[in-house]
């Protein structure tokens, strides 16, 4: 193995309190009073969607706007909020978090998508957009961690190009009950590939005129892929 001489490496920046319009998707810095509410009613009466989350579910919209609010004043984990265009709706949040400039890496996380959001192209354009802006800006190891037991979380990390790293086992307390962790990371070497293949899916050619994509996205990300994550037995 090469060793890299990385003496003369820059720490990138930290992710920017700055929102992103894509195709399907927009960002936005999460924060209570623009988007405490209508994420409220998204998730309102699905509390399956906080299963494998720390905290929640939140059984009022004054509770929620707390989290919220307590949430959108850290920088790490920072906090998006997701807007569906196609739909014309608020509907989940995700994260940058374990941002670690000096070593260039930094991790997705807190992802939480309403019913509404889930397995749309607005879902994934979001995640991808996260994940270009980080290789972009410098860093080297983009980062996926999820409950072992979380099974669609560990689908969408291979889906989205992540490579399997192992589990964490006794890794976590969450909510009174053992968290074995899994691993997933992109990195730097990964990332041309995967640009690609993200250009290719994201083409506007790669949906028909009911928005279905003709190629997949795991498709194109699977060549990239170090490793697979044993677990899924060819699922993505």
């Amino acid at each position: 193995m090469t060793v890299q001489d990385l003496n003369q490496y820059v720490p990138p920046p930290a992710p920017p309190r700055a929102g992103w319009e894509g195709q399907w998707a927009r960002l936005e810095p999460l924060q209570a009073e623009a988007h405490a509410a209508l994420l409220f009613r998204a998730f309102e009466g699905h509390d399956p969607v906080w299963a494998w989350l720390p905290y929640g579910p939140f059984h009022s919209a004054s509770q929620y706007h707390r989290w919220v609010r307590d949430a959108s004043e850290k920088d790490d984990p920072l906090f998006m909020a997701i807007y569906d265009k196609e739909a014309g709706r608020w509907g989940g949040v995700a994260s940058y978090l374990r941002i670690d400039r000096p070593n260039g890496s930094i991790e997705v996380g807190h992802i939480n998508f309403s019913p509404s959001l889930q397995r749309t192209r607005a879902a994934s354009e979001a995640l991808l957009r996260m994940i270009f802006w980080a290789f972009e800006a410098g860093y080297r190891r983009f980062e996926w961690k999820c409950n072992a037991r979380n099974m669609p979380s560990r689908r969408a990390a291979e889906r989205l190009g992540f490579s399997y790293e192992g589990i964490f086992r006794n890794h976590l307390i969450v909510k009174g009950v053992n968290r074995d962790t899994a691993w997933f990371a992109i990195t730097d070497d990964d990332w041309p590939a995967l640009r690609e293949a993200y250009a290719v899916w994201l083409a506007p050619s790669n949906f028909d005129s009911a928005g279905q994509q003709k190629e997949r996205l795991g498709d194109l990300t699977r060549l990239v892929r170090v490793s697979s994550d044993p677990g899924l037995r060819g699922e993505v």
